[in-house]
């Protein structure tokens, strides 16, 4: 799993990220809000943790600019704005969840794994003779447990999480790599690492657009 957190209070956001990537999630910490006109690759965070108090741009902009912009991750406010009319707002403009501060972190734990529950697939899945199990990170194939490497696992989520949908060989590379400067060859590579898994033709190809798993 992994989120993008912005907050702009240092002590705060690193002890988050320290205390969520304990918990095995990554997180992608933005201090500076600004920074976040310069994604452009939401589908690699689950959710969004947004404070409303920031430095250069309220929250409440950020939150609506976001889904002016198609931007459908789940949105969690994390704020000392109590008050139910901010609530209200922020609630009318697309978020997800609303947390105010003080809180406990585990209460943010809980509530950023309910909102990936909403929006992934089952916990157990099974292709043929293969089950996966998204919770315990485990791949079983006739009840025997198969090793992959984490970035085959990325893959195969970003896949089941779609499954059904061709998708676009780009959005992979965004994903899974991020900014690394990789090309199509990595994918096809750990496609191939897949389908020695998974039963036949459960990865179809799209030559020039991508992949879908049925």
């Amino acid at each position: 799993m992994k989120i993008l957190l912005v907050e702009d209070d240092p002590i705060l956001g690193e002890s988050l990220k320290e205390y969520l990537e304990a918990n095995d999630i990554e997180v992608h910490w933005i201090q500076d809000d600004r920074e976040i006109e310069y994604i452009y690759n939401f589908e690699q965070y689950d959710v969004i943790v947004l404070d409303l108090i920031l430095k250069y741009k309220k929250g409440e902009e950020i939150l609506r600019d976001l889904r002016l912009k198609g931007i459908k991750n789940p949105i969690l406010i994390l704020t000392a704005k109590s008050d139910i009319k901010d609530k209200e707002y922020c609630f009318n403009l697309g978020a997800d969840d609303y947390l105010t501060k003080p809180f406990n972190p585990k209460e943010l734990l809980l509530r950023i794994k309910a909102l990936t529950k909403r929006k992934h697939i089952d916990e157990i899945i099974k292709i043929g003779d293969v089950e996966i199990n998204l919770n315990s990170k485990t791949i079983k194939k006739a009840g025997e447990e198969i090793k992959i490497s984490k970035t085959a696992w990325d893959l195969l989520y970003y896949l089941l999480k779609n499954k059904g949908s061709v998708v676009e060989t780009e959005r992979i590379l965004n994903y899974v790599w991020g900014d690394k400067p990789v090309g199509d060859e990595i994918v096809r590579t750990y496609i191939k690492e897949l389908r020695k898994i998974l039963p036949k033709d459960a990865i179809k190809t799209y030559k020039g657009r991508g992949y879908k798993l049925d």
